[in-house]
């Protein structure tokens, strides 16, 4: 239809169809994208914090490390919490100036955000060239940064960015079968410091570095971690 225009024009606007108009107004909202890590993040007044001792027989005094994490999305259903900076505070001195770089280069890789498991494995494959040592419970350790590392894995489990493997109830039921039966046929010997909880004639696990390999039958069985040669 055609409409003529008799008065001056001072205005005007562009109107939609009906149709168009409706499903605006019923779009949904675009969702709010979740925080990831990153390096750009301001370090909040107040971090959740854990704190593990360790004490290597390569060190006079006991090393203990402290890991602040930040709590990114709280209270959605992104919330996560991930490791911000790490901190080793000890009485030795020895080793204070690789230390504090060591521990300002593990936090700045944990500000970065991305995936950072991968330093328990860069971690934990340092050997020290005078040799390695046992920690409590026969646990090998190949270096004091070796076992840093391992302080690293474990708190990554604790706060879910690493899966813990854990053995069903029905291995730890053979396990302790197969020690009981190595131990009553006499085989094992008054266990020393550093072997601990396991025989002291066992050898190191290649799966878990744990002093804990016995072999039964012709079978070498690990004590700790239920690895075996025969599956």
């Amino acid at each position: 239809m055609t409409v003529k225009i008799t008065k001056n024009i001072v205005g005007y606007r562009v109107t939609k169809a009906d149709n168009q108009q409706e499903a605006e107004t019923t779009a949904p909202e675009t969702a709010v994208k979740p925080v990831e890590m990153n390096e750009y993040i301001e370090r909040p007044d107040f971090l959740l914090g854990t704190t593990y001792k360790i004490k290597p027989p390569v060190a006079e005094h006991a090393m203990y490390i402290t890991i602040n994490d930040i709590l990114l999305n709280e209270g959605t259903d992104h919330e996560s919490r991930q490791p911000y900076e790490v901190f080793i505070n000890s009485k030795a001195m020895e080793h204070f100036q690789w230390v504090i770089a060591l521990t300002r280069v593990i936090s700045a890789v944990f500000r970065k955000g991305g995936d950072v498991t991968f330093l328990v494995e860069e971690l934990r494959s340092v050997y020290d060239p005078n040799g390695g040592y046992f920690k409590k419970g026969g646990v090998f350790m190949p270096s004091l940064v070796a076992e840093i590392g391992a302080v690293i894995e474990k708190h990554l489990k604790a706060i879910g960015l690493l899966e813990s493997e854990e053995m069903s109830e029905t291995t730890k039921r053979i396990l302790a079968e197969k020690r009981a039966e190595f131990e009553s046929d006499g085989q094992s010997a008054q266990n020393d410091a550093a072997a601990s909880d396991y025989p002291a004639n066992a050898t190191v696990c290649n799966k878990c570095s744990t002093k804990a390999v016995i072999v039964m039958d012709g079978c070498a069985t690990c004590l700790s971690c239920g690895d075996s040669k025969c599956g």
